[in-house]
């Protein structure tokens, strides 16, 4: 018998094991099942039953007083719309009798139901509005208190019920739950100790090659693993012992020295999950550890280490950070998720984000470089996951957002009625919020649509001085109110940009807003663009009160704000602009010091020369 099936033989046990204690749980379960559903078909319909009669007692109860108060027809037409699905449930608990006694509380229902429903149509018969009054509260007022006490009867009643049934099936549970534990302890332990037992004797052999491994891995060359038999293990201790002799013979060796040293480092970088790929100093592939064959598809065999069987976007990744570090610029440290480069692989989509290290030489100069592309997809799935739960959240905020501010806009214009100057006041200040909330929730889901790829830019020929003109226009007044002055340096005869204008305004809206809000009185704020070469760089520069350097790296992520500033949103104005720009191709950045300022800047691609 060879060493698979030992093992499967001390696994049956505990597979049997298993098998009982499944078929005894799938059992007591389906007991447990039907007890709960027997409390919903009984009583829940019953208990809803009453729940909406009571409901339509009182909206019958509400028509009767507009009645009273002088609106005949609203009243009618609410009565009306209301009759019909009373006595429908009526009937449905008439059908529905499960409970000592409920027979008996449905008929006293039924007769209170059809005094009150006689009364009623009396009352509506009266013509004069005195008699209505009295008639409401003489007669129906009373045959509606009938009604809803039977009602209210018989959902006790069903309630009762319900919390009988409950704690019976509350005992039930415990004692399936006594009788699960138990037959779960004894099948695990019986089956643990019949399936142990039988693995020891299959593996026994293999803790005398581990004791020989261990003396090897000690240096001891010389020792042997004495195992009889004709399975795997038997097979594996005479090729340990085969291999043993060869390792006594090639460590008397220096090459054989060398050589060791060699793999221990190769071992050391195939070790790690991640792809990680040395190149020389002249740009040369010089090893890739096993991670970085299986994904990239790398290999120092055929094509004499070059980068030519990497897929382009890995490849244009691994040149860019290769020439980075050997240009001597340091090591290359990724800004964000967004250098992430996707890889295929059998498993599936990878996104991979680069990193790059020096290696130095004994003359202390650069020697090569290191570039390890770190795996993560999980992180950039869980951000996914987290980018769509702000954006549901918004989405789901917008129709009572919507509702709040309506409710709000009416009763500020006192179209509900008359409001005293203090109610308005309030009002007016709630209104305030609402439309701020409205704006963070607007933010959101244009922040949610640009990181998806869901926003569809509608890219055309624009001209920068009309852009840097649009781009004042409506920060004129607030920078007049804080007397700031507020220019545009002339921009470059006949240099346009491919964009989308609209997104393009909104970026540039938000980088003068920010400028002017942030200048004291007497301050500047300047806006500018210029071409360089293939693109056109636009610039935003205040002379504010700058930012630290320890908030700069931080400034565009969602939601930051620099502690100590009131700003009034949320932290996501700069994190959309950047998402704009990017999605343009471009690129977004600033320059500060603080107390002298802060210039916001982003590229865009220029727009193609028009044919002659």
């Amino acid at each position: 018998m060879n060493l698979r099936d030992k093992l499967l033989l001390a696994q049956v046990p505990l597979a049997l094991a298993l098998l009982v204690v499944g078929l005894l749980a799938v059992n007591t379960l389906d007991r447990v099942g039907r007890a709960g559903q027997d409390i919903l078909a009984d009583n829940y319909r019953s208990v809803l039953a009453m729940q909406r009669i009571i409901e339509h007692l009182e909206r019958l109860d509400s028509a009767a007083l507009f009645i009273v108060s002088g609106e005949q027809r609203r009243g009618v037409e609410q009565a009306d719309a209301h009759f019909q699905p009373l006595e429908l449930e009526l009937r449905l608990q008439e059908g529905n009798i499960t409970e000592p006694g409920e027979t008996e509380a449905t008929q006293e229902l039924r007769r209170a139901w059809i005094r009150y429903r006689a009364d009623y149509d009396a009352f509506v018969g009266l013509g004069a509005a005195d008699a209505r009054r009295g008639a409401y509260f003489e007669t129906l007022s009373p045959a509606f208190r009938t009604a809803k006490a039977a009602t209210q009867a018989i959902l006790a009643l069903n309630q009762d019920a319900m919390v009988r049934k409950s704690d019976a099936l509350q005992r039930q549970s415990r004692r399936v739950n006594t009788l699960m534990v138990t037959a779960v302890v004894v099948a695990l332990v019986g089956g643990l100790l019949a399936s142990a037992s039988l693995t020891h004797r299959a593996l026994r052999p293999v803790a005398v090659l581990s004791q020989a491994v261990q003396r090897l891995g000690r240096g001891d060359l010389d020792t042997r693993a004495v195992v009889e038999g004709r399975d795997e293990i038997a097979g594996l201790a005479r090729d340990f012992n085969s291999m043993a002799e060869a390792l006594r013979q090639y460590r008397r060796s220096s090459l054989g020295e060398l050589l060791q040293a060699q793999a221990a480092s190769q071992a050391a970088i195939d070790s790690l999950p991640d792809p990680v790929v040395v190149f020389g100093v002249d740009g040369g592939v010089l090893n890739v550890n096993r991670s970085a064959e299986e994904v990239l598809r790398l290999s120092l065999e055929g094509a004499g280490g070059s980068l030519g069987q990497v897929t382009p976007e890995g490849r244009s990744v691994l040149e860019r950070v290769r020439a980075h570090v050997l240009g001597g610029k340091g090591p290359y440290l990724p800004r964000g998720y967004e250098e992430a480069v996707r890889v295929e692989g059998p498993d599936g989509d990878r996104w991979l984000l680069p990193r790059g290290s020096p290696v130095y030489g004994e003359a202390g100069g650069v020697a090569g470089a290191t570039v390890l592309l770190q795996d993560v997809t999980r992180l950039r799935r869980f951000d996914e996951l987290k980018n769509d739960l702000v954006a549901t959240v918004a989405h789901e905020f917008r129709t009572p957002l919507t509702s709040l501010r309506m409710a709000i806009h009416l009763c500020a214009e006192e179209v509900a009625g008359p409001i005293s100057e203090k109610q308005a006041d309030l009002l007016f200040a709630a209104r305030e919020d609402c439309e701020r909330l409205q704006g963070i929730v607007d933010d959101l889901l244009d922040l949610s649509k640009l990181q998806a790829g869901r926003i569809v830019l509608e890219v055309r020929r624009v001209s920068t001085e009309s852009v840097l003109e649009d781009a004042l226009a409506p920060h004129r007044a607030a920078a007049d109110t804080g007397n700031v002055r507020l220019m545009a340096e002339p921009a470059p005869d006949g240099v346009e940009v491919a964009a989308d204008p609209e997104r393009l305004q909104l970026v540039l809206s938000n980088l003068v807003a920010n400028a002017v809000r942030h200048t004291g009185p007497g301050g500047d704020v300047v806006v500018r663009a210029r071409a360089e070469g293939e693109r056109v760089r636009f610039e935003v520069a205040d002379t504010g009160v700058g930012i630290a350097p320890e908030h700069q790296s931080r400034i565009f992520e969602k939601f930051y704000r620099v502690p100590g500033e009131n700003t009034g949103g949320a932290g996501l104005g700069l994190s959309i602009a950047q998402e704009i720009v990017q999605a343009h191709g471009g690129e977004m950045g600033l320059t500060s010091q603080p107390g002298q300022g802060s210039t916001f800047w982003f590229t865009l691609p220029q727009a193609a020369a028009r044919p002659g």
